[in-house]
């Protein structure tokens, strides 16, 4: 399938942040914009929904004037930072536009992030708004430790503090600050892996691009219904579900936390279109005794992304669900989210790909010497186009070590072939060496996760004084009993020797994430 049969908008050369990248001419200019469509396309669609509570895109608008009149008497202005520390609930929506109709810059923060972090980031964004759940009281920064902190905002009752509900305004506030789409619409800030984390300046300009990707990609359109059952306040939640649902004027169904019971007895209910999550939550679903492809039968488009998809689930997947076409895609909280996407029913031919480079996205495969090697050669990922953001806020230091001449480096090895199908093997700092072999960790974790039971798998490098490393295996496969005789069976099946894993951690919990939903490699390599 060509591009040209996707059927993407018309795109034009033009210079943004002083780089010169395809962009798609005809497109809101805007954030907020995408609302005013979605009103004006949906009027009374329904836009969200979340528990018992659902909107229609009227109300919803009604709902964000109310919030930014409640804000601007305060004394919000253009350029603020409004700080989100909410689960998943209709008030991150209401926040995030409120905060976008008087130009502030909304700050979406992890629930799982404890106090020191969330002081670092209040601290250094100088958010003057803080908008948290009261249950999540107890981990925010004391207000007289941040001096920039004007106002703090709680979900729920909590002492010394406005409550959310009091700030709706009986009069909706109807005008809308003036931005430039290369303005900062949001700021993001990356897992900190190592180091301080770096706050990724979303523009206006990369949020519509990545939309329409998706919009395009996906062939999502007001009928869509889509259900957030990752975070909101993850690149993905934030751009690939809620702006995106916003920009086709279709339905977001927020689920609070998942739990596959409760996904699939929602998916059903509300008749779910389209899905974007990780590997395993799709593992956990077919595990479910409630799932049933009767009740799914709407189930069109199953996106995921950042982690290898098991062959087996694929094969359950589409014995179950035939006409769910799954859909793997690439991106970074730097690129906005997608940079790549499976073509429409090309997923069982690109199992270890992906996807194809999105049309607006410039990706070079680079060596060490900067130098741009041919297909099919591994390299870095090296990123460009309207949607990559113009770099971190105030840290001109990490914006120079990160991007040359406007392409972010994303510290992720692969290699493209002609066709602009992309593979990736691993992050250039979790390769291992054993020996002087070089061993990319997701062609052994992909292997590991076809064993039945498995549902998550990572590989590190155990240090040895002899090879260097070698290669040591994380496995969590709840319920099953799984020896260390059947995985190296297994994997000798299909790996070259020097990869196969040569000792075994059983894990009683899931891997360890980070406030971004990262598995913290560097935490495994402590148990050595």
């Amino acid at each position: 399938m060509t591009r040209s049969a996707m059927h993407w908008p018309t795109m034009s050369p033009e210079t943004h942040f002083q780089r010169r990248v395809r962009c798609f001419t005809q497109r809101p200019r805007s954030l907020h914009a995408l609302l005013d469509n979605a009103v004006a396309l949906n009027p009374q669609g329904t836009a969200l929904v979340c528990n018992d509570t659902r909107l229609t895109y009227l109300a919803l608008n009604e709902q964000v004037g109310r919030l930014a009149a409640g804000w601007h008497a305060l004394g919000l202005n253009a350029g603020d930072r409004v700080a989100l520390l909410l689960s998943n609930r209709i008030e991150f929506v209401l926040c995030l536009l409120a905060a976008t109709r008087l130009g502030a810059i909304t700050v979406p923060l992890s629930v799982r992030e404890q106090t020191p972090g969330l002081h670092y980031m209040l601290s250094h964004c100088e958010a003057v708004m803080l908008v948290h759940d009261a249950a999540l009281a107890d981990v925010v920064p004391a207000k007289d430790t941040l001096p920039a902190l004007s106002w703090q905002i709680s979900v729920g009752a909590c002492a010394n503090t406005l409550e959310f509900s009091s700030l709706l305004s009986d009069k909706p506030y109807t005008d809308v600050a003036r931005v430039n789409e290369e303005d900062t619409a949001v700021i993001l800030y990356t897992s900190g892996t190592t180091g301080r984390p770096k706050g990724a300046m979303l523009s206006h300009l990369g949020i519509v691009h990545s939309c329409m990707h998706f919009q395009a990609g996906m062939k999502m359109g007001a009928d869509s219904v889509a259900i957030a059952a990752v975070p909101l306040s993850h690149v993905t939640g934030l751009v690939a579900l809620v702006t995106t649902s916003l920009h086709v004027a279709g339905t977001l169904v927020i689920l609070p936390s998942f739990k596959a019971a409760t996904f699939l007895q929602v998916a059903a209910k509300e008749k779910m279109t389209h899905s974007l999550m990780v590997p395993a939550m799709y593992s956990l679903c077919l595990l479910e005794p409630s799932f049933s492809a009767e009740a799914l039968k709407h189930w069109r488009i199953g996106g995921y992304g950042g982690a290898p998809m098991p062959v087996a689930v694929i094969e359950q997947l589409a014995k179950h669900l035939p006409n769910l076409d799954l859909r793997n895609a690439y991106g970074a909280t730097e690129t906005t989210s997608p940079v790549t996407l499976i073509p429409a029913g090309m997923n069982d031919a690109h199992l270890d790909s992906v996807g194809r480079v999105l049309p607006c996205a410039d990706v070079r495969i680079m060596n060490d010497a900067g130098q741009e090697v041919p297909f099919g050669e591994t390299g870095e990922l090296w990123i460009n186009g309207p949607m990559v953001v113009p770099g971190y806020w105030d840290n001109p230091e990490a914006t120079a070590q990160s991007f040359t001449a406007g392409y972010w480096h994303s510290g992720d090895l692969g290699c493209m072939d002609k066709d602009g199908f992309v593979k990736i093997f691993d992050r250039k700092k979790d390769m291992l060496n054993r020996g002087g072999f070089k061993i990319y960790s997701v062609e052994v974790e992909n292997c590991l996760m076809g064993i039945p039971g498995v549902l998550e798998a990572a590989i590190v490098g155990k240090p040895c004084p002899v090879l260097g490393e070698r290669v040591h295996a994380f496995i969590y496969a709840p319920n099953q009993s799984i020896s260390q005789d059947l995985v190296t069976a297994h994997c000798k099946q299909a790996l070259a020797d020097y990869k196969v894993p040569e000792t075994v951690t059983w894990l009683d919990a899931p891997l360890p994430r980070n406030a971004n939903g990262k598995v913290m490699k560097r935490q495994l390599r402590l148990n050595f």
